[in-house]
């Protein structure tokens, strides 16, 4: 059992990677730092975009709009802090 929280305590490190990765991405790309026209960085951005959708879409629905700002990262971000939380607090029932 301890193998299960360790590898569920990956998988929650590895989406906690690609959130922040989507989120710097998207700061440079508003900055012009990043050009969409390059293929790689746009390959990149795009698969990033079709990874985190899934995960997105739900959180924005419920949460209003709000002109151009999107919390959406924040949230689900803070909703893997919250699950990792409770992983470690329980992590007694894994071993």
């Amino acid at each position: 059992m301890q193998s299960l929280y360790m590898i569920l305590n990956l998988l929650i490190d590895v989406v906690k990677f690609f959130i922040i990765v989507h989120v710097i991405m998207s700061w440079l790309i508003n900055f012009q730092v990043l050009n969409m026209r390059q293929q790689f960085v746009a390959q990149i951005w795009f698969g990033i975009n079709r990874l985190l959708e899934p995960v997105y879409a739900p959180i924005r629905r419920i949460l209003p709009p709000m002109s151009g700002l999107d919390l959406a990262p924040l949230v689900a971000l803070l909703a893997i802090f919250a699950v990792e939380i409770i992983l470690a607090n329980n992590a007694a029932l894994f071993y």
